[in-house]
């Protein structure tokens, strides 16, 4: 009977810690505070900016789960995506996904770009190869490249490297919460953690923007 008992105990305890409020994230170390906040694109809500790179396996990594926790975003939060160029090879990536966007695409096409390059060993970055990859998507392959090669696609490209600079990026996938607070996997240790501690910093945000501190 002791030992029935012991054992109801033991599950009991362990249902609890299932359900148990996930650990306050630390500054410094899950995350760090901007020296230099920005203004954010997103007026009234709160601003998600993901740094990515089509071709970097932790962002191909991450993709499945940031787009499962993005589902869960609440209204009052948006999500922008920043194509990161650090180099000029990063340069047709960015080029891609503002062409997508303009396209009203991604929807459908960003996550098959991550696929061609990562499972498929397909060169997007081959303007010929690509060209002829989004014929089968059955996009006009005349009016992609034509938005593709215009010069505002490139000029938002360009953003990519003035954006990481400005915020100190250096590496992706990276994450700035409403202009002041940045995190990675890395600073976080994990997926599951990282995604802990954007909700954390999101409420963090949202009080900031409400003039109160956020319940401990």
């Amino acid at each position: 009977m002791f030992t029935r008992a012991l054992a109801m105990l033991a599950a009991a305890v362990l249902s609890f810690s299932a359900f148990a409020a996930p650990e306050s994230a630390f500054e410094g170390h899950d995350y760090a505070r901007l020296s230099q906040p920005q203004p954010v694109a997103t007026g009234k809500k709160i601003e998600v900016l993901e740094f990515f790179w089509y071709r970097c396996p932790h962002c191909f990594q991450l993709e499945p789960g940031l787009t499962k926790w993005l589902k869960t975003l609440p209204k009052d939060a948006q999500v922008r995506r920043v194509p990161a160029v650090f180099r000029d090879d990063w340069l047709p990536g960015a080029k891609l996904y503002y062409t997508l966007e303009q396209m009203n695409l991604l929807g459908r096409l960003h996550h098959k770009v991550f696929d061609a390059y990562h499972l498929e060993n397909i060169n997007l970055n081959d303007p010929a190869v690509l060209g002829g990859w989004i014929a089968k998507q059955g996009v006009d392959r005349k009016k992609f490249e034509a938005i593709y090669n215009s010069f505002s696609t490139q000029s938002k490209a360009t953003q990519g490297a003035r954006l990481a600079t400005t915020y100190g990026i250096t590496g992706v996938p990276a994450f700035i919460i409403d202009g002041k607070y940045t995190t990675t996997v890395g600073m976080t240790g994990s997926e599951a953690r990282l995604f802990e501690v954007l909700d954390q910093l999101l409420v963090k945000a949202r009080a900031e923007r409400s003039g109160k501190k956020p319940a401990k």
